[in-house]
């Protein structure tokens, strides 16, 4: 059995280096458990809104607040690093994985075993929709003895192992799987945080998991509000009524002097609707995309926390610099006439709306009649996702998923990707995301997910903006806050006040 290590030295591991580093937000020296210390009080920016489900983007709430875990978890560098598993390796040519599995307890009592875990990741693989990481993957487990576990897909997956770091896989108690599909991970993780009340989608209280096989961590407990107001967020900060607050409108940074900053592989984009609507028109796209200057938004909305989108991949990923390839196949614009176009956007990032407004302004000197729709994340996403808005402006981590730089173009970009905003349905761009999935060396992979950019580019059904760094409110008195560029973690063991 080889170790993660090995095996990543082997390349057969993606190490999609970020610039930057998965940093404490301050000294976090003193080891786990050294003392009991007050309970932390968190402003989030998303509210759930699939009542905790883990298989969808609830998932990330559970892991930025320490609850849930799987095999796996990304380190700074986007490499798969041990998790519940401790070992893992690779057999029949990459189709089929065994994890080793460490000594566990699920937040119930119960030990996690090979069977639990199993079952836990074919509930997952059931789930509709599917999870985005692991969106056309056709995935099997099994226990294998008491604490290994074989996963097998169809097709020979070299980024399995990034698949599973994603929130979305996280492992819960067999108890909490009930037959209509649904999970109760209220005291049913495995992470040092226990959720134990939910009021609604408006807060969560969570005690710290005394058996955790980590050990104890140095926070007893959070007390977690979901506020979609940004400078609400920013004010509760300000007063003292929160030690942590997610997501800083940037207006808000300088006179907070309490802001924390890290590159972020996520942009702001305008996705257009390919599928209904103006922008069925590749000319009136490629209209929409000259109209805009990035530049503008990201010195007006962005105040510097931003820089103009240089494609899908941007600086926050160094192996993207010198590689990318220009974008073929554009249509050429044509005159927007007067069209009506609805454009819609989220207040849970505080510069969306102006990001939209801004875009309001430019398209409609370029001939467009331009109408805004804007409301909470949580009130817009059935809508976004039916289509009924002629684009939309979105903030998307492009290593979120995995961390692996393709597997988000086959979720958001092909004909049956999960979160396809644009409904683009491509020959060509399917044909080049596939050919990117089968590469197992990390370069080619790499090479071959800028081939498949330049061919999504080129459709113009997404235009990307900026791209964007993640500023988190801290109080002084916080020690150990995780600054994450994969966004996935906010408070650890070591998380403290």
């Amino acid at each position: 059995m080889r170790t993660p290590r090995r095996r990543l030295i082997a390349g057969l591991l993606l190490t999609p280096l970020l610039t930057g580093c998965f940093a404490s937000s301050g000294d976090d020296s003193s080891s786990p458990g050294s003392s009991d210390g007050a309970r932390l009080r968190v402003a989030l920016a998303f509210a759930p809104t699939e009542n905790y489900s883990p298989f969808g983007q609830d998932a990330m709430l559970l892991s930025r607040l320490g609850v849930s875990e799987g095999l796996t978890k990304l380190d700074a560098n986007g490499t798969a690093v041990p998790a519940l598993a401790e070992l893992w390796s690779s057999e029949s040519g990459g189709k089929s994985w065994v994890f080793t599995l460490r000594e566990a307890k699920f937040q119930d009592g119960e030990a996690v075993t090979a069977k639990a875990v199993a079952a836990a990741l074919t509930a997952v693989g059931k789930a509709d929709p599917v999870p985005s990481a692991i969106s056309g993957v056709k995935l099997t487990a099994e226990a294998v003895g008491k604490n290994q576990v074989r996963v097998d897909t169809a097709e020979a997956d070299p980024v399995l192992p990034l698949r599973l770091s994603n929130p979305a896989l996280a492992v819960f108690a067999p108890k909490a799987y009930r037959k209509n599909g649904t999970v109760n991970v209220v005291g049913t993780a495995t992470g040092p945080f226990e959720l134990t009340k939910i009021t609604g989608d408006t807060a969560a209280t969570l005690d710290r998991y005394d058996d955790y096989w980590g050990g104890r961590s140095q926070a007893s407990g959070i007390d977690a509000k979901f506020v979609s107001d940004g400078t609400a967020r920013a004010n509760a900060l300000r007063t003292g009524d929160v030690d942590i607050a997610e997501s800083l409108p940037v207006a808000q940074v300088a006179s907070l002097d309490k802001g924390h900053e890290v590159n972020t592989a996520r942009n702001t984009s305008l996705y257009l609707n390919t599928k209904s609507g103006a922008f069925t028109d590749a000319g009136l796209r490629a209209a929409a995309r000259e109209a805009i200057d990035t530049s503008v938004i990201a010195k007006s909305a962005y105040e510097g926390y931003a820089v103009p989108a240089q494609g899908l991949y941007g600086p926050a990923l160094p192996w993207a610099a010198g590689k990318r390839t220009e974008p073929t196949g554009r249509a050429k614009p044509t005159d927007p006439k007067g069209k009506s176009i609805t454009i819609a956007t989220y207040t849970d990032r505080p510069e969306m709306p102006e990001v939209a407004q801004i875009l309001q302004q430019q398209l409609q000197k370029a001939g467009f009649k331009v109408k805004l729709e804007v409301r909470t994340y949580a009130h817009l996403e059935g809508d976004m996702m039916a289509g009924k808005f002629d684009a939309v402006v979105y903030g998307r981590n492009m290593m979120l998923d995995t961390g692996d730089p393709v597997t988000v173009l086959a979720s958001d970009y092909t004909c049956d990707g999960s979160n396809n905003l644009s409904f683009l349905c491509d020959k060509n761009v399917d044909k080049l995301v596939a050919a990117a999935q089968t590469q197992s060396d990390t370069a080619k992979r790499q090479d071959a997910a800028l081939k498949a950019e330049a061919a999504i580019l080129g459709t113009d059904a997404v235009i990307p903006l900026v791209h964007l760094k993640l500023v988190t409110g801290i109080a002084k008195s916080v020690q150990g806050a995780l600054l994450d560029p994969y966004e996935r973690s906010l408070i650890g063991m070591g998380t403290r006040r």
